[in-house]
């Protein structure tokens, strides 16, 4: 049996200010690299994976970077494209109020609504799910830490739930383990931080 870790990126700047982000942009804060530490600690300590698989968005990329690091994953890790994150569209480099603020704007975690010149998360599980499950069916014995974004990992979490409710956004570098039985992928659930 094969297991997916999914991972969401530690704390970037646009994170700690509160903004959407552009795409690809937006370093790790100091905390965040601390997250990412603390994370890989996690997996080292509760699984042994042979394959690192990350967005090619940058904090995903240095997310994936300090815990290829701190588990002796000796390559870089496979990007996949389609793991990257939501597009935001307009919302692009306003903050966060700005779903609340702009009547122009709904929910940003509504899964049919889009913001202008974005994607829905519905549309970004449409997108993600098949590269997932591809992972699941070409590495189906082994363990494989993904990393992704937030409106990735909520598209990820409905989709292999089968549905939207109660699924939320999970918090900066949460660990969700995936059991992969011959292709068939176990709904998501939490790995609990180490004491």
């Amino acid at each position: 049996m094969g297991k997916l870790i999914l991972v969401r990126h530690a704390e970037s700047v646009g994170n700690r200010t509160r903004r959407f982000t552009m795409d690809g942009g937006s370093p790790l804060t100091e905390l965040g690299r601390e997250q990412a530490r603390q994370a890989a600690a996690l997996i080292r300590a509760r699984f042994k994976p042979e394959l690192l698989v990350s967005s090619p968005y940058r904090r995903a990329l240095e997310t994936a970077a300090i815990i290829g690091r701190e588990i002796a994953y000796a390559r870089p890790p496979l990007v996949v494209v389609e793991l990257c994150e939501r597009d935001f569209g307009q919302l692009k480099g306003r903050p966060y109020d700005a779903v609340h603020d702009d009547p122009a704007f709904r929910s940003a975690v509504e899964p049919l609504w889009k913001p202008p010149g974005g994607e829905s998360l519905e549309e970004v599980r449409l997108r993600t799910a098949p590269a997932l499950e591809k992972l699941a069916r070409d590495f189906p014995d082994i363990e494989v830490v993904v990393v992704s974004h937030g409106g990735v990992m909520t598209a990820l979490c409905a989709h292999l739930n089968g549905g939207w409710e109660g699924v939320t956004v999970p918090e900066n570098c949460a660990v969700l383990l995936v059991e992969n039985f011959q292709g068939r992928l176990s709904a998501p659930t939490p790995v609990a931080p180490l004491k």
